[in-house]
């Protein structure tokens, strides 16, 4: 089945939602579960994904764009037009490798910011797809980066949260007019 989400990955002048900025709090909301995959929600992962596509971006949550709803769009190949993205809907992390791996991560809500941050290099999530049917996926690489990230913004966490070095943190935070303020680190 072919998905009905498709849309060209393209810069748009005037992509269809706003992505919020590190400190507004709909960012600090943790989202709900979608009970009901229905047209409407396709409709929202297509905005969704041609507003990531025109802000460069690989990943999105729906919290990013002020929707409290558990859906996530990632596309690590957003320059390959034969590769389609992926839509968790209610993701659920079933596990976690035990190799952890540090590698430079950025944020459409943080942008200019890119810091370390350490996370399991491999995630087995389930979630529902568009159709609302369940999906298993085992993930390494930029993909079990991307959705783990993603998988942050549905429960109000942001990467900068999981920065270690706080003095780079702070640093790389000022110079783009962020408030160290906003940040609040996981344990």
């Amino acid at each position: 089945m072919t998905s009905e989400v498709l849309v060209e990955k393209k810069k748009l002048d005037n992509p269809p939602l706003e992505i919020h900025h590190l400190g507004d709090r709909v960012l600090r909301q943790p989202a709900k579960r979608i009970n009901k995959v229905d047209a409407e929600i396709r409709d929202l992962v297509r905005e969704m994904l041609q507003t990531m596509y025109s802000a460069d971006g690989i990943g999105l949550a729906a919290p990013q764009v002020a929707v409290q709803k558990q859906l996530i769009v990632i596309d690590c190949e957003p320059d390959d037009p034969t590769n389609q993205a992926l839509i968790l809907i209610n993701p659920s992390v079933k596990h976690m490798g035990r190799d952890i791996c540090v590698a430079q991560e950025g944020c459409l809500s943080i942008p200019g910011v890119y810091l370390d941050v350490k996370r399991p290099a491999a995630v087995e999530v389930s979630y529902k797809d568009e159709y609302g049917r369940p999906q298993k996926l085992t993930a390494t690489g930029l993909l079990s980066r991307a959705i783990q990230h993603e998988m942050d913004h549905l429960n109000g966490v942001l990467f900068v949260d999981r920065v270690e070095n706080g003095l780079a943190l702070n640093q790389e935070l000022a110079k783009y007019g962020f408030s160290a303020q906003a940040v609040k680190p996981v344990a």
